[in-house]
């Protein structure tokens, strides 16, 4: 069972090294790097590559670890008890599963991501340590343990904005997806946009860096916004000269698909602005 990257998904081949060798450890895999470079999609297309299920767990700010096991909805069964329901006689029908207790539970071989687990508390992933290491948990209200037969190749994302415990560190496969360079993001525009005008592509990559690399940008455009800003320059029939970076007019066409705040707009703006003063 080896992941070799797919038709629809670019992939290094640091990147595939560090799936299979997570495979092979029965270790989660922490996937991080710049928001926008692919680390959800990964996890998506690792399970179709190797023709596996794909369970989703979408980390938010107030996620607690145990909504990945289990809740215990214990409002309504006191309702059910007040009104006299028959249900309230079995617990377990008080009990809604998590995503782990449905990778565990499975009984064949599924991919599941975690996917930006730093939005969520400190303790958040102090609090998986046990059942992501042993692949078990146990479920107080029923007595009962729940424990995968095969364990699911399990993929978390983070987006770094706060720092993982050591503990949680020491138990997972790590891998940073650094930004691609100019030769593999053309492959990435070619995979999403087949036939493309390759003068178009390589005018609007140049073009694309060199907005990156402006100093003091707080935010530099990602991949995805790559392809989006790409893919409107293709719909309004962009000619690849009208790209070149003109310094008297220092925003890029269609900019709102690139920058995403007023500090690095105003920024373009006061570059135009200097060079429009100096010319």
């Amino acid at each position: 069972m080896r992941f070799e990257g797919t038709a629809a998904y670019v992939a290094d081949k640091d990147l595939m090294v560090a799936v299979n060798a997570a495979i092979a450890l029965e270790r989660p895999l922490l996937v991080k790097g710049e928001p926008g470079t692919g680390k959800t999609e990964l996890a998506r297309q690792v399970a179709a590559a190797l023709g596996l299920d794909f369970i989703e767990w979408n980390v938010k700010s107030t996620t607690k670890a145990q909504q990945g096991l289990y809740e215990y909805d214990a409002v309504s069964r006191l309702r059910d008890s007040q009104l006299g329901n028959p249900r309230f006689n079995d617990i377990a029908n008080y009990i809604r599963r998590g995503k782990l207790w449905d990778a565990f539970a499975a009984g064949k071989k599924v991919v599941l991501l975690i996917d930006e687990i730093d939005k969520a508390d400190i303790e958040f992933p102090n609090d998986l340590l046990q059942e992501l290491d042993r692949n078990e948990f146990y479920v107080y209200e029923t007595g009962e343990t729940i424990r995968a037969a095969i364990r699911p190749i399990v993929i978390i994302t983070s987006n770094n904005e706060k720092e993982l415990p050591d503990a949680f560190l020491r138990r997972c496969f790590f891998h940073y997806i650094r930004f691609p360079e100019a030769e593999t993001l053309q492959k990435i525009v070619d995979v999403h946009y087949p036939g493309i005008k390759q003068n178009l592509v390589r005018a609007a990559l140049t073009r694309f860096y060199e907005i990156r690399d402006v100093p003091g940008l707080k935010k530099k455009p990602s991949t995805s916004e790559a392809l989006d800003w790409i893919r409107l320059l293709v719909a309004d029939d962009i000619e690849p000269e009208d790209l070149r970076a003109d310094p008297r007019h220092a925003l890029p066409k269609l900019h709102g698909a690139l920058l995403k705040n007023e500090q690095d707009v105003h920024l373009f703006e006061r570059l135009a602005f200097m060079a429009r003063r100096q010319g």
